[in-house]
């Protein structure tokens, strides 16, 4: 799957950013950066108390 994905970044130009498993992608503000800490996964979304951005946490850790 990843030399696919390695294959097509390519092909279309694009870049890939293969993160670590536990990376919390999903915890991290993808406008500021700043990482919510305490979030339990039943919280779907949520606002960065940072930048005030609100957040789909699957949309967020795509980002």
């Amino acid at each position: 799957f990843r030399r696919q994905l390695e294959y097509k970044t390519k092909w279309y130009g694009s870049r890939l950013v293969v993160a670590n498993r536990f990376y919390p992608s999903s915890k991290t503000c993808s406008a500021c950066g700043a990482v919510q800490e305490k979030m339990p996964l039943s919280i779907r979304e949520w606002t960065c108390p940072a930048c005030g951005t609100h957040h789909d946490r699957d949309i967020n850790a795509a980002k």
